[in-house]
């Protein structure tokens, strides 16, 4: 059976992310990460679409984008996807040997206030969370770097639907915010829209997730 066709709706904020095949290390040295982000670059050029975060990690990605039209988000999704596997089996000599990603994209729309800060914040953290940097602005391949004039050959990241409080930084590494980790773990794991409970329905419905919201195993006996 053909997989359904994405609703990817221009002028909302999507959370996306992927992961490696196998979650292999597919990011092994300083040319992956510069060639990612190179490839970030030439699709923002291509396709009209705003990213206003991201980071990299070693074997995966999360990408804030707030495309302009309907559709935009699936034809730069899929050009970033195709673009990134055929240059990194070139430059591992690799071409052929099988997927490097674990399947297509995974994503979820996000309302467009404090929800939007959630999930910058969770993004930008990552790296912070991992024990891998004492705090999230020391990782080079994120929007906290770029946004901080910290690096100055990453991509360009734009503006989000909400202003950043003067002391982002500071907050992104500001622990624990369990509550805030679970939904959008959730959110990955199923496609559930993050945000206010009305709004969660009212745009399931409208997205064709509202599949996503239902309870997922066996029901109880009984019930």
């Amino acid at each position: 059976m053909p997989r359904a066709k994405r609703q990817s709706p221009g002028d909302v904020v999507y959370h996306v992310l992927n992961r490696a095949n196998a979650r292999q290390t597919i990011f092994q040295r300083f040319s992956d990460y510069k060639a990612f982000e190179k490839i970030l670059a030439e699709g923002l050029a291509k396709i009209p679409i705003r990213l206003t975060g991201y980071c990299i990690m070693s074997n995966h990605w999360h990408l804030l984008l707030w495309p302009y039209n309907d559709g935009d988000l699936s034809a730069f999704m899929h050009w970033i996807t195709m673009t990134h596997t055929q240059r990194w089996h070139a430059a591992h000599n690799t071409t052929g040997t099988g997927h490097l990603y674990q399947g297509r994209f995974k994503s979820f729309p996000i309302q467009s206030d404090c929800y939007y800060l959630t999930a910058l914040r969770y993004i930008e953290s990552n790296p912070f969370r991992a024990g891998l940097v004492k705090s999230s602005s020391d990782w080079l391949w994120s929007s906290l770097t770029m946004r901080r004039g910290l690096s100055m050959d990453g991509v360009a990241v734009s503006d989000g639907p909400v202003e950043l409080p003067d002391n982002w930084a500071e907050l992104v590494d500001i622990l624990p915010w369990e509550d805030d980790l679970e939904k959008i773990e959730r959110c990955i794991r199923r496609g559930t829209p993050l945000g206010k409970d009305r709004w969660i329905q009212q745009t399931a419905k409208h997205l064709l997730l509202t599949s996503s919201l239902q309870p997922r195993g066996r029901p109880r006996k009984g019930s």
